[in-house]
């Protein structure tokens, strides 16, 4: 009796042990200069190469398949099922952002000036002059949102009009760069303005929120919005010239609090279970991640990790963190328990991480 149950023991504490180290979902991490992705799939780990200019490259995924985004406008179909390149096609010179919208993709690019819509096998479908950079492509029930940085315009198209133009807002703001989508909200920041601008998709109403302190001193610096941490109403946003985080109510667009860091933030991180952050840091801390409390909106620990940490990103269970070093040519994954390196892939000049299945 004794030695069955020390059996069953054995066997449960291995079947635990074997939940535990359960693998990443198929994580893709693009190598930047190797116009590659390197994926992980379990034990598993492939490249699919000749993407095009992967510096700022981006990845969305649709069912089986990832559309990766270059920078030098090539956009390319990834079988996410057999990790095989479907198909490649040039779009521009100079493309930015990449949404999804109906049964349609939507390009927004620097050079041409312009946005392409294409169907999902990668054939245009139609095309539509800006006489602008393009950026902060987003979708919001039907409407279709961009920002134009050289004409301070913010477009909403209407894919049930066959993407009419049905509403431009003019003079938003000093070079609008990035933007997100909270709800009914078109968030967009500004690269030449201490300031964000809000427009109410059901209501078509804009205000521009500028930020100083009581000395009327500028204290904004808006990093890659797709890097804000939001949590319910508010936003963790990086304040890259203050080295702090501001958290931002999106309701009553009022600051709530500040979080002091160590250096310049880059990217915030939101863990899945809402309760934790981590960030990371560009110039002389930029070996470094640093993990908020989100319970209490306080930094709890700074973590030496890597040379030159380029991107981050919680698993889907918050059990790990993925950490792309440029310099170490690394992925790292860190135990969120304890925030220790559990493992470490080798990967060349890695950067941004995308993970299957993964809301973005």
């Amino acid at each position: 009796m004794k030695n069955n149950l020390l059996i069953l023991c054995v066997l449960i504490s291995a079947s635990c042990a074997g939940l535990s180290r359960k693998p990443l979902p198929k994580t893709y991490v693009v190598q930047r200069e190797r116009e590659s992705l390197y994926v992980l799939d379990g034990k598993e780990e492939k490249l699919i190469g000749s993407l095009g200019n992967l510096n700022h490259a981006t990845m969305k995924f649709d069912g089986n398949f990832g559309y990766v985004l270059a920078r030098d406008g090539y956009l390319s179909k990834v079988d996410t099922v057999t990790d095989q390149l479907v198909k490649k096609v040039k779009i521009g010179k100079s493309g930015i952002g990449i949404t999804f919208i109906g049964p349609y993709i939507s390009v927004v690019n620097y050079d041409p000036q312009s946005v392409v819509l294409l169907d999902k096998d990668l054939n245009v479908v139609k095309t539509i002059e800006t006489g602008s950079r393009n950026v902060g492509v987003k979708v919001f029930e039907n409407y279709l949102v961009f920002s134009l940085m050289d004409k301070n315009q913010i477009w909403v198209l209407d894919a049930n009009k066959d993407f009419a133009v049905v509403r431009q807002f003019e003079n938003v703001g000093n070079l609008p760069f990035d933007a997100l989508i909270k709800d009914d909200k078109y968030i967009v920041g500004f690269f030449n303005e201490a300031a964000i601008g809000i427009l109410n998709l059901k209501e078509m109403h804009y205000e521009k929120l500028v930020f100083k302190d009581s000395h009327d001193k500028l204290i904004y610096k808006v990093p890659h919005f797709g890097y804000w941490g939001i949590i319910n109403n508010l936003a963790i946003v990086p304040l890259v010239a203050e080295k702090k985080l501001l958290v931002l109510d999106l309701n009553t667009t009022k600051a709530v609090k500040e979080i002091n860091l160590i250096g310049d933030p880059v990217f915030a991180a939101v863990s899945p279970d809402k309760k934790s952050l981590i960030v990371n840091y560009s110039g002389e801390k930029e070996n470094f991640i640093s993990v908020v409390d989100l319970t209490r909106f306080e930094k709890k620990q700074d973590i030496d990790v890597a040379k030159r940490v380029m991107h981050l990103r919680f698993s889907p269970d918050g059990k790990k963190a993925l950490v792309t070093s440029y310099f170490d040519n690394s992925l790292k994954v860190l135990d969120t328990k304890n925030w220790s390196v559990t493992d470490v892939k080798k990967v060349a000049t890695p950067s941004g991480i995308f993970i299957k299945g993964m809301k973005e």
